[in-house]
């Protein structure tokens, strides 16, 4: 087993992860209701945040492959 690096623990402010990505507050919480929301983080205050790489492994996830 590995121990996660640096990098791989950096995680994003919600504001952050969605501006990134180009969504809303109220569009991300639909998706988080729907189970359709990057992988997170609820911290006991209350605060979200994203892991760099489930951001990352979400966006991968929604590429769609289109046929010719």
């Amino acid at each position: 087993m590995t121990t996660p690096t640096k990098a791989d623990r950096r995680t994003l402010k919600l504001g952050e992860a969605l501006a990134e990505i180009g969504v809303s507050r109220a569009a991300f919480y639909r998706m988080r209701a729907r189970g359709q929301a990057p992988k997170h983080l609820k911290l006991p205050n209350g605060q979200i945040r994203i892991r760099r790489a489930d951001l990352d492994a979400w966006f991968d996830s929604c590429e769609v492959q289109e046929a010719c």
